[in-house]
């Protein structure tokens, strides 16, 4: 059931505005919810955009969504934070905001971001009388999950009329005060496989000539999957397969029936993430007629890469140098080849995606999805006013 303190709005429209994000991240880093379970922070989402005089709206189960509409006619843009914590035991136990729940923490910055997008809503509010057109500012469950929140959000009508879409990400290698961009792409995209080794029967570890010896089939197989990026894929276009889970059997003198192993494959552009889905079918195919067994892989296709709009990705970053100065700004050389849902609206619309320095010590540099990880909280509020400025298109 839901604590009566995460309906009560934390946002003070008479308090510093940097200072004024803090609670709302603190609150949220001791309240974490996994993806699609997130109805407290959607509540109190809720609660601090009508505290800010917005008329809030809940769609895909938690997300929400709100528009500012501006006095001045102009076109529609979206601003997006997603909500959801991971299934995490917070190790930080010297700070008044860990978080209270076994087992989940905001380990991956979305209190940060969920606080940075309010605070948005609240430059946005304020500086209505000039705002031309709407920005449609949006917080969405289930970054984390495979199917995640991003395409519920589309199908709820999120991107309605949109002409471009905003996000950000926190960045602990990025020292706070900093900002990150790459044109292009941003992150990879990331399938999920499952691969099954299946022979007649089991077969004793002494006999193993006498049927199939799936350990060593799943093993030699899994080996094959590892040579195919960069020989059957251009070797310029990046792809990463990795195996992260084997599950075979449990006796030490019976060969098991079944094996099984997974993990992810990720890649920068449609056709090899294609011709990879096809290697690795085409691989399991040969691999059972040679050894007579049942092989195959399951794909469970996850988000495409995040791309950057050229023009977007221009515009920003004259907006960045020109406002806070050339030490602001980090041009990224490479893309990351992790992912990132807001790829599914970047597939839709123009799109923007910005990384966020959050480092000022050894505390504050601990990788994302670390038990420890934390951040400056003195990145929250030059964040927040960076992005309401973008969006407006003022820089």
């Amino acid at each position: 059931m839901p604590h009566t303190q995460t309906l009560a709005p934390l946002i003070d429209l008479t308090r510093d505005f940097d200072a004024a994000l803090v609670p709302l991240r603190r609150h949220l880093h001791a309240h974490p919810e996994l993806g699609f379970e997130e109805h407290e922070t959607a509540a109190f989402i809720e609660a601090n955009l009508e505290a800010l005089g917005l008329h809030p709206r809940r769609v895909a189960g938690t997300g929400v969504i709100a528009d500012v509409v501006g006095a001045l006619p102009g076109p529609t843009v979206a601003y997006r934070a997603d909500i959801d914590a991971l299934p995490i035991q917070d190790a930080k136990r010297d700070v008044p905001y860990a978080s209270t729940r076994p087992g989940v923490a905001h380990l991956c910055g979305h209190d940060a971001h969920t606080a940075v997008g309010l605070g948005v809503a609240r430059r946005l509010v304020e500086a209505r009388g000039r705002l031309r057109g709407t920005v449609r500012v949006f917080f969405q469950p289930n970054e984390e999950g495979t199917p995640s929140g991003a395409p519920r959000m589309i199908e709820a009508g999120v991107l309605d009329g949109v002409t471009a879409v905003y996000g950000i990400h926190v960045d602990p290698t990025l020292d706070a005060g900093r900002y990150g961009l790459i044109e292009g792409p941003v992150t990879a995209s990331c399938d999920r496989f499952d691969a099954v080794v299946r022979g007649p029967s089991t077969v004793h570890s002494a006999r193993p000539h006498l049927g199939v010896d799936t350990v060593w089939l799943a093993t030699a197989f899994a080996q094959h999957l590892y040579t195919l990026a960069g020989r059957v894929t251009d070797a310029r276009l990046p792809a990463v397969l990795t195996a992260c889970r084997f599950e075979a059997g449990e006796a030490y003198n019976v060969i098991p029936q079944t094996v099984r192993f997974g993990g992810t494959l990720r890649c920068l552009d449609a056709s090899t993430r294609a011709e990879m889905h096809a290697a690795m079918d085409a691989a399991a195919a040969g691999f059972a007629a040679m050894h007579g067994a049942d092989v195959r892989v399951d794909f469970h296709d996850g988000a495409p890469p995040v791309i950057n709009d050229a023009a977007l990705f221009e515009y920003a970053v004259g907006a960045i140098t020109e406002a806070r100065g050339a030490d602001a700004l980090h041009v990224f050389t490479l893309p990351s080849m992790g992912a990132e849902d807001f790829a599914y609206y970047t597939e839709r619309v123009p799109g923007l995606f910005v990384r966020v320095g959050t480092r000022s010590s050894a505390r504050t540099a601990h990788p994302v999805h670390d038990a420890l990880f934390d951040l400056d909280e003195t990145a929250l509020g030059p964040a927040a006013r960076l992005m309401a400025d973008l969006v407006m298109g003022r820089g």
